[in-house]
């Protein structure tokens, strides 16, 4: 158990690493297809002719693959919460590579972060033991499973159809939460998948029973959303601010949905758990932080003719009277007039 937990723990690391850089990565790409006038907030693709986003998406899926090897070896109450090294990543990157500056209390911010990740990863539950898919799905059909996917699809589809046209541009709970809740499913699936993956490996082939293939469908669809909205998320917003929200909501929806369907904490103390929501309220805490003193991104102008701000020129005409005019208008015809010498006799 310990090794299989360490090979967890460091699979989890290395996933983080390179999530965290391709936060940085696509929105370089996004920055770029803006410019070019296809701006993904606008539900524009213009992103997808970019080969900084396609490096962003490889780096992104690298890391997706150690993230899903992790949940494979280690329970996602110990994966999850590691994904606090993501926001380090972008945020140091962000500073240096797109100039959005993180404030000392933004670097607060990201300690409290990583300190509640801590506290949860070490006061984490140990994971059952499963033998085959079916298990699995009889965890997933349980009454109180069905619920939380129930109320979760319910409420990303109120974001989706309500929310998101008209304060997805403004509010930056839209885009994110959408990515956390179905994010939350994903990592069931994921975790489903990926037991079935091993125990095929082991002898046992798992890809016969029509419940794998469930999941399948299930990761592939929930996959496919959040990439949709958290690219929203990023053209939208500070990478330094989208990057721990979307962390902290992801990690407390994914937690959440894990204890009701694998039931972790059943057996856990008062204490163990107290600690975990410490730990939770500590990471919610940082996130507040860092939201607070985020610098907003400034309005991209794609118009490189665009007027300056107005200013108001004075010609004088022949006839001595005073001609005002708007700088913007353009010269007027005729502005200086050659006063002639026997005007002044």
């Amino acid at each position: 158990m310990y090794s299989s937990n360490l090979i967890g723990f460091i699979l989890a690391l290395t996933s983080s690493a390179f999530i965290g850089s391709s936060f940085i990565i696509k929105k370089k790409g996004l920055q770029r297809a803006t410019l070019n006038g296809s701006s993904a907030s606008g539900g524009g693709y213009g992103y997808l002719l970019q080969p900084l986003w396609w490096l962003g998406m490889v780096t992104m899926i690298v890391g997706e693959i150690a993230n899903f090897v992790a949940y494979v070896y280690a329970p996602a109450v110990l994966v999850t919460p590691l994904g606090a090294l993501s926001i380090i990543v972008s945020a140091v990157l962000a500073h240096f590579m797109l100039n959005e500056k993180l404030q000392k209390m933004g670097m607060l911010g990201c300690l409290l972060c990583i300190v509640g990740s801590t506290v949860i990863v070490l006061h984490a539950p140990q994971e059952k033991s499963l033998s085959s898919v079916q298990e699995i799905w009889q965890m997933a059909v349980q009454p109180a499973f069905l619920l939380y996917t129930a109320s979760a699809i319910a409420v990303a589809v109120f974001l989706i159809v309500y929310c998101a046209p008209r304060y997805g541009q403004t509010n930056i709970l839209v885009y994110i939460g959408i990515c956390s809740i179905i994010g939350s499913l994903t990592v069931m699936s994921i975790k489903a998948i990926g037991i079935a993956i091993r125990l095929t490996l082991e002898g046992a082939d798992q890809f016969v029973q029509f419940q794998t293939w469930i999941f399948t469908m299930v990761a592939i669809s929930c996959i496919v959303t959040q990439l949709n909205y958290l690219n929203m998320a990023l053209d939208t917003f500070n990478t330094a601010v989208v990057s721990p929200i979307y962390y902290a909501l992801f990690t407390s929806f994914t937690i959440l949905a894990s204890a009701i369907m694998f039931k972790d904490y059943s057996g856990q103390s008062v204490s163990s758990i107290a600690s975990e929501l410490c730990g939770f309220i500590t990471v919610l805490s940082g996130t507040t932080v860092l939201h607070s003193t985020r610098e907003p991104d400034p309005p991209v102008n794609t118009d490189l003719y665009s007027p300056l701000s107005p200013k108001v020129s004075w010609y004088f005409q022949g006839n001595g009277e005073p001609w005002k005019q708007k700088e913007e208008d353009g010269p007027p015809f005729n502005l200086i007039t050659v006063i002639r010498q026997d005007h002044f006799k």
